[in-house]
Formats: structure tokens, sequence, C-alpha cells
């Protein structure tokens, strides 16, 4: 079975449009392309250990087609070098031909195209990019380890990493790091369900019985 990780760049308020250049994904009007690169550093701790490790990529088709237009032309990059000669794995809906080479279609239900694939014989897979694919997969608990490379900024708008339409699930923290100008690297692998809690220890006051059952009328 092929365990596949999610290594996501995020600001502070979860989103991923166009973190490498500001000519990388303008859609919906997004102006702050280009985020990552003033807050990089040589030292990226568990990122370096994923980015140039051993894996077939998976990609939705927007960040397909910015890679295509750019790896392959920057063959003097160690990352473009490994991302032309590995498989790339492509959920589509379009009947555009993939022009990479070693890139391969993926269609129908996110979420089972995925499973079927990670049954299949071959190297681990990493999703970069394509925002599309995280809650479906999330939901699902295909993602069997999910890096937040997390900067220090806030963007206000553009596609996110959670929209609200994943399915809730517990995470356990398995790695950190912090590097100098300030980005911290989470990794977590999936928990189970999320547990619950409380930090009451006496019987619940008349006052906050009282608050419970307006708000329960208030939400009917």
């Amino acid at each position: 079975m092929r365990k596949l990780t999610g290594a996501v760049f995020v600001s502070l308020d979860g989103v991923m449009q166009a973190p490498g250049d500001p000519e990388e994904d303008p859609t919906s009007d997004f102006r702050l392309g280009g985020w990552v690169a003033p807050h990089w550093d040589a030292e990226m701790g568990p990122f370096e250990d994923v980015i140039m490790g051993e894996y077939d990529l998976l990609l939705g088709k927007r960040t397909y087609d910015i890679f295509a237009a750019y790896w392959p032309y920057n063959q003097d990059n160690p990352i473009g070098e490994k991302f032309q000669r590995i498989n790339k794995y492509v959920l589509t809906h379009s009947d555009e031909p993939l022009t990479w080479e070693n890139s391969h279609r993926l269609s129908g239900d996110t979420a089972e195209a995925v499973a079927e694939l990670k049954r299949s014989e071959g190297r681990d897979l990493l999703i970069q990019g394509s925002s599309t694919l995280y809650q479906p997969l999330l939901s699902a608990r295909s993602i069997d380890r999910l890096m937040l490379t997390t900067f220090p900024v806030v963007l206000g708008a553009g596609k996110r990493i959670f929209d609200g339409s994943e399915e809730p699930g517990a995470l356990k923290l398995v790695d950190h790091f912090v590097s100098p100008k300030g980005v911290t690297i989470n990794v977590y692998e999936p928990a189970g369900d999320v547990p619950t809690g409380t930090f009451a220890t006496k019987e619940p006051s008349e006052a906050e019985l009282e608050r419970r059952e307006k708000w329960t009328r208030e939400e009917a």
C-alpha cells in the first residue's frame, strides 16, 4: 500500500493560493501571489526531507498545468530533474492531453480514484499545491501524513486548504520545526475521531441551563 503525504504551504489564515510567484494563480482577482519567497530560509527542516525523498506526485489539474509550464524548463534544479522523471498522477475531468512525460490521468470520484492508486504498486505519493484535493481526501482519511508549512502572513482571501466541507477528524503531531524567519512546519498523522471533553468540575448552574435552553431555541 502506497502512503500519501500532503505537503502544503499555507498562510496563518489557511490560504494556499499562489505561494510561489505573483503570476502563478491570479484567479478570483488574487493579488498577493509570491508570499512564500520573502520568508524562505536555507534551513527548512522536515520539508527538505520530504521534497528530496522518493515519491510520485499526485496533483490537481491546475497545479499540474503550473508545474508543466515551469519545471521541464528548469532542469538545472534538483527538484526539476526529479519532477521530470517521476510519475505525475493528475485528477482531472478535462479531456486535454497531459503532455508532460510520465503523466497519468485519474478520473471519477477523487477519494475512490486515490484509494485505488494507493493500492497499486509503486512509490509513495506526494501532493503539492492542488487545493481541491484536500477536502475529499481528508474526509476519506486517505492522507497518511499532512505537513503544514505555515508562513507568518494573513492573506484574507484565496483558495484554502480547509473550506468547511471536510469531515471532522483528529490528528497527532509527529514532527515540528521553526525556521529562523518564523515559518513553522508541523507534521501530522490521522488519529481517529475528534475526542471531546469538559473543564467543568461542578453541575451546571441555573444560569448556564437557561443559556443552553435559550441558544437551543435560537438555533431551532
